[in-house]
This record gives structure tokens, C-alpha cells and sequence, in this order.
């Protein structure tokens, strides 16, 4: 059984195609990637997989789980977590806050558990600081544990993104243009912790991206939209060859370069 299995899946807002007909099957400790012209239809992909829109037509299986008329909480809660292309950080939490409170979903404890500090409130709060601690630690961020998300450098705010989704200890990671804003050093270290991340927490990837140095760098699939529609698949080499794909990006015939 696949990690996650999308089958015709097709999204209607009125009458336009956001996506049409999209496929897919993605199997554990893969790393994928999602790539397109803007206005290809990607994030609306992650937003139908997570659970923020739901398909007009098609199927999606999470672990064979059928996710129609689940609510985003839910989704996660399966297993599934992303980041979003725009940064959406607690700003007026710390650091270290922002990894506790994303943890919220597995806490085990109920209201009476937290106004009498009853032993499962108690162990529960233990293993989340715990969690955040060593998140803070492996991400290179413990020296900034007490400061606020918007006084870090923007690389950093990304990474620290990252964290809060790890923190859910999901088995798919969704990344949505996670170079989007970065500067070119920025950039390499964000392709060194994307295979990082997978090594340590075995994690199975699937990233929108439109720097072509991390698709090409990190990916080992790729999946191509555009207008909604799937134009090609392949591995990186593939994908530079690819015709249709260096049309829709350049409209001509020039390859596809990964600097």
C-alpha cells in the first residue's frame, strides 16, 4: 500500500480548472518534486492533499485512508504536515513556543488534566519541551530559543517553519516553496538540511519548489504542471530534456539549468 495515492483528483473554483485530472502514487522515504509556471496549480495541490480545499472530482488515500471531508486537523492528525509558501510563524511566541504549541494535536490530556495537573499533564508537557528541545538543537536553533520568529533572519524563519511542522512527527512532509525569499547561501544550506531531514527523521518529502537548484539537487522524481494539467514526470535529467516541459517554462526549446 502507498504512502499517499491521488487518483483523478480535479478542483473546480467556478468555472475555472485550478487542477485537472492529476495522479499520483508516492511511497514512503520518497522525495519528490512539484514544479510548474506560476499559476500552474501547485499549492492548490498541497491544498487539496492537506485538506484546506476538497477535490470536485477523484480520490485521495492516505495510507489507504480515504481523506474526503476531513478537515486540515485531521489530515495531520493521520500523519500529514506541511509549510505554507508564505511564512505563517506565532510571531508573538518564542521560538521555543512555537515548537511547543504545534504539538497540541498529540498532548493526551484534557481540560481537568490541566487544572489539576494530574500525572498525564504533567508527562505529556515533559515530552513536548522535550520534543522542542532537541528540535531547537538538530535545526542549529537553541541559541534562539527565547527570541521572537520575526527577529530572526529570514532563513532561519523558514527553518524554524520546517521545525513546527517536524514537530508533529509527521510520515509526509509537504514544503511549499521553501527557498521562496532565500539568498543563494541561504539556498545550499536549505539543501542540506532538506536530505538531513529525511535521513534523521525518515521522513517521506514532497516539495514545491521554483529554484531549480534545489528541485534538481534534492529531487529524484519530479512532476510537472501547468495550466492545472500534468505535462510531464521523471527524474531530473528527464525533466531538463523534457519538450513540453522547457515550453511551458521558456517557450522555446532551451534546457532547463539547475544553477
Amino acid at each position: 500500500m502507498s504512502l499517499l495515492e491521488i487518483r483523478n483528483m480535479t478542483r473546480f473554483f467556478g468555472g475555472l480548472r485550478a487542477v485537472y485530472d492529476f495522479n499520483l502514487r508516492l511511497e514512503g522515504g520518497e522525495l519528490l518534486g512539484l514544479i510548474g509556471p506560476n499559476g500552474a496549480g501547485k499549492t492548490t495541490v498541497f491544498n487539496l492533499v492537506s485538506g484546506f480545499y476538497e477535490p470536485s472530482d477523484g480520490e485521495i488515500l492516505f495510507e489507504g485512508k480515504n481523506t474526503a471531508g476531513l478537515r486540515p486537523h485531521q489530515v495531520t492528525g493521520l500523519g500529514m504536515a506541511r509549510t505554507f509558501q508564505n511564512i505563517r510563524l506565532w510571531n508573538s511566541l518564542t521560538v521555543f513556543d512555537n515548537l511547543c504549541i504545534s504539538q497540541h494535536y498529540h498532548l493526551g490530556y484534557g481540560l481537568w488534566d490541566t487544572v489539576l495537573k494530574t500525572h498525564a499533564y504533567r508527562q505529556s508537557e515533559q515530552r513536548v519541551k522535550k520534543t522542542a528541545d532537541r528540535l531547537l538543537e538538530t535545526l542549529g536553533l537553541s541559541h534562539y530559543a527565547r527570541e521572537y520568529p520575526k527577529n530572526l533572519p529570514y532563513g532561519l524563519q523558514r527553518r524554524l517553519e520546517i521545525g513546527r511542522a517536524l514537530s508533529l512527527q509527521p510520515k509526509l512532509l509537504l514544503l511549499d516553496e521553501p527557498a521562496a525569499g532565500m539568498n543563494p547561501g541561504e539556498v545550499e544550506d536549505l539543501i542540506e538540511l532538506i536530505r538531513w531531514i529525511r535521513k534523521e527523521f525518515k521522513v517521506t518529502i514532497w516539495l514545491i519548489e521554483h529554484h531549480m537548484r534545489v528541485v534538481m539537487s534534492v529531487c529524484e522524481q519530479i512532476k510537472v504542471l501547468d495550466f492545472g494539467e500534468t505535462i510531464g514526470e521523471g527524474t531530473p535529467e528527464q525533466i531538463k530534456k523534457n519538450r513540453r516541459v522547457i515550453q511551458a517554462y521558456l517557450g522555446d526549446e532551451e534546457p532547463i539549468h539547475d544553477a
